[in-house]
């Protein structure tokens, strides 16, 4: 049965269709919906989606740029191979970038943005190991784009976005093996709660620490 892009993206209907198929693709890729290397056939996805080809292929352009896919002339196009080698160099980028971030929206965000954050917060609180793992990893998404967001600077917001997709590929091609993903999750309440306070100097330490965190985890696993 065909499931259209409104049942897929409700809230997003401002944007493109090129927009919606691009993010909806994008995150089927990050959480390995789409397994790595696994053949994508435009045609199938726009009829999934419920659009034209041409908004798919468009989209698919944009995620072979965010190193998400990779065509190959008359092969075609597959999800890039999950490359657990990249893990030191994502790290040393976001171990810079995601503190920054975080002191960023402690001091900038607008108080709807606060809500939301504190929102996230509780709703974080309340989750244990018996929660899914893959519905824990997306929470861990929401929290990296709303701070990102609340950061107010567009350009720090999309080079954190890709570096954090592809963490998020690195983290759940080892999920199953993780001890606990509830833990590094419950870690966001107190960031969390740091930047709806306004702590930036708070935010950012705890920032530093996820991230840092992050990192040792996969190589425990690896």
């Amino acid at each position: 049965m065909s499931v259209t892009l409104e049942n897929h993206l409700a809230g997003e209907g401002d944007l493109s269709l090129s927009e919606q198929a691009y993010r909806h693709l994008r995150d089927r890729l990050i959480m390995l919906d789409i397994r790595p290397g696994e053949a994508i056939n435009d045609g199938k996805l726009a009829a999934e989606l419920g659009i034209g080809r041409t908004p798919v292929r468009e989209a698919l352009k944009r995620l072979e740029s965010d190193h998400l896919v990779v065509s190959y002339p008359r092969r075609g196009t597959f999800a890039t191979i999950v490359d657990i080698t990249e893990l030191a160099d994502v790290s040393e980028l976001r171990e810079s970038l995601e503190p920054l971030a975080a002191r960023r929206a402690a001091k900038l965000a607008t108080p709807a943005l606060r809500a939301e954050i504190r929102e996230t917060a509780a709703a974080i609180s309340t989750m244990g190991d018996d929660d899914d793992p893959y519905d824990l990893m997306r929470y861990d998404i929401k929290v990296h784009r709303l701070i990102y967001r609340a950061a107010a600077n567009s350009h720090l917001e999309d080079v954190l976005i890709r570096y954090d997709n592809l963490a998020t590929r690195i983290w759940c091609m080892v999920l199953e093996k993780v001890p606990s993903v509830a833990s590094h999750i419950a870690e966001h309440v107190e960031l969390l709660e740091a930047v709806a306070d306004g702590d930036a100097e708070r935010a950012g330490k705890l920032a530093l620490e996820h991230v840092t965190s992050f990192e040792q985890a996969i190589r425990n696993v690896l």
